[in-house]
C-alpha cells in the first residue's frame, strides 16, 4: 500500500487515488485487484466496475471516515486543509501534511496519526533483522521444540475429551495441524511488530490524555521518542 497515493473508505464508498487519477465505487474496491491492474497497466484508468476521475486531488476533500495519504509529501496543505472532511488521517507517507495544514486540522478537531509512527513498521522489522543477524540464529529456534511438546500435550487432552464426548464434539483436523505446526519465523516477526506498534500507540495515547499541554498525537510521539532516547543515554552513563 505504500506506493499508493491515497486509500480512503467509508460505509458506502471506497476511493483510491493514484498518479493518473482516482477510482471510486459505491460497492467498494478490491484492493488486490486494483493493485494487479496497476502493475499490468501502469495506472488505475480503465479498471472495471469503478468510476474514474482524472482530478484525484479533488477527492481528498470528499466525506470519508479515514484518509490515508500513502505516497507524496505535502498533499494536504494550506490550500485544501480547511476542506478536508475526514475525522481521522493516518500519515502512511513521509510528511503528507504540511506544518501549516497540521495546525488547521488540529483546530478543526481532526485526529492525525503521525508519519513517524504510522509508517514505522519497515524500520521496526529492519531492527528485528539486525538483531537476528547479530545472533546468527533464526527467531523461535530456542523454544520451537519445547513449544511443540507443550502443543502435543494440549492436543492429547483435546483428543481424550473428543473420545469421551463422541459425536457431540470432535477436534478438527485443520486445528490440530495448525496448532502442532506452531508459529514460524514470519508469524513471530509479525507478532513482534504488532506488539511494538501497540505499545508505542498506547504510550502516545496515554501522554496525549494525561498532559494538557500535549494537544495531539504528533507532539505525543515526539515526547515519547525523546524520553526513550534520554533513557538510553542515561543507561549508558552519558
Amino acid at each position: 500500500m505504500r506506493n499508493w497515493h491515497e486509500i480512503r473508505s467509508s460505509r458506502s464508498k471506497n476511493t483510491i487515488i493514484e498518479r493518473d487519477g482516482a477510482l471510486f465505487s459505491e460497492n467498494g474496491l478490491n484492493v488486490e485487484a486494483v493493485r494487479s491492474w496497476i502493475v499490468k497497466n501502469g495506472g488505475v484508468n480503465g479498471f472495471p466496475d469503478a468510476k474514474f476521475s482524472e482530478d484525484g486531488a479533488a477527492l481528498l476533500e470528499e466525506s470519508c471516515d479515514v484518509l490515508i495519504p500513502a505516497a507524496l509529501e505535502g498533499v494536504i496543505n494550506v490550500d485544501n486543509a480547511s476542506n478536508i472532511k475526514a475525522p481521522l488521517i493516518i500519515e502512511a507517507a513521509n510528511g503528507p501534511i504540511t506544518a501549516s495544514a497540521d495546525e488547521i486540522l488540529k483546530k478543526r478537531g481532526c485526529v492525525v496519526i503521525p508519519d513517524m509512527y504510522a509508517n514505522a513498521g519497515g524500520v521496526t522489522v529492519s531492527y528485528f533483522e539486525w538483531v537476528k543477524n547479530l545472533s546468527h540464529m533464526r527467531f523461535g529456534r530456542m523454544q520451537r521444540r519445547e513449544q511443540e511438546a507443550r502443543n502435543e500435550l494440549v492436543i492429547s487432552e483435546l483428543e481424550t475429551i473428543s473420545q469421551v464426548l463422541g459425536e457431540k464434539w470432535n477436534i478438527s483436523s485443520n486445528f490440530k495441524e495448525d496448532y502442532m505446526k506452531g508459529a514460524g519465523e514470519l508469524e513471530l516477526v509479525r507478532s513482534g511488530l504488532d506488539d511494538t506498534m501497540r505499545g508505542a500507540l498506547q504510550s502516545m495515547r496515554d501522554l496525549w490524555h494525561e498532559k494538557e499541554e500535549v494537544t495531539d498525537l504528533r507532539t505525543a510521539a515526539y515526547l515519547v521518542a525523546i524520553e526513550k532516547v534520554a533513557a538510553s543515554y542515561k543507561a549508558k552513563g552519558l
